[in-house]
């Protein structure tokens, strides 16, 4: 008999769950968005597909997590300036945007956002809120500097942030350029910066 504190069936396998998650980088970026399938994915990984339905909804929660959640595992900037951590974001957001699976992937993963809300508001409470939420102390830091106001709305400057990126490089096409970032930082944090 179990105890009440043992986890109840296996433990998932790190090890999988990250095969998983590269197979599908790799399958973007080599086939596109249409053609990587969750059949696809489980045998690149050697996974079965339960393995696969088991950790995602489906396709296009997967693909956003493969493609748009490795910045969340760098530290949170901490440069000692407002602009110089909004650098270390927006760059971080530029090879991101920028990297080949990405590339392969927006087009069809805002086509399934478009015609699926349920899948927005799982993105948005799953990996867009916890991502946005380790970002707060730089703004808390900023403010405790004399930087930025105390009440700075974070979400919308991270979006401001995010959505720059993706037009500058996933809509319009332009190369991010090595300027990219520190000039998008400098932007914003005029913008914000305390009166």
């Amino acid at each position: 008999m179990a105890t009440p504190d043992a986890p109840r069936g296996r433990p998932r396998d790190s090890r999988a769950h990250q095969a998983i998650l590269t197979a599908t980088a790799d399958l973007l970026a080599e086939a596109g968005y249409a053609a990587t399938s969750i059949g696809a994915v489980a045998a690149r990984a050697g996974v079965g597909k339960d393995t696969v339905y088991r950790r995602w909804s489906g396709k296009a929660e997967l693909v956003y997590e493969a493609v748009f959640t490795q910045t969340e595992t760098v530290p949170v900037p901490d440069t000692g300036t407002l602009r110089g951590d909004l650098t270390v974001l927006v760059d971080a957001l530029v090879q991101e945007f920028t990297a080949p699976a990405a590339a392969a992937a927006l087009p069809g993963l805002l086509a399934d956002f478009a015609a699926r809300p349920e899948l927005r508001a799982r993105i948005r409470s799953h990996f867009l809120a916890p991502a946005k939420e380790r970002l707060v102390e730089v703004f808390e830091r900023a403010a405790q500097r004399g930087e930025a106001a105390p009440d700075l709305p974070v979400d919308l400057v991270l979006d401001t942030l995010a959505g720059a990126v993706f037009f500058h490089t996933g809509l319009v096409g332009e190369p991010a350029g090595p300027q990219l970032a520190d000039r998008l930082a400098a932007l914003v944090g005029r913008g914000i910066e305390a009166r």
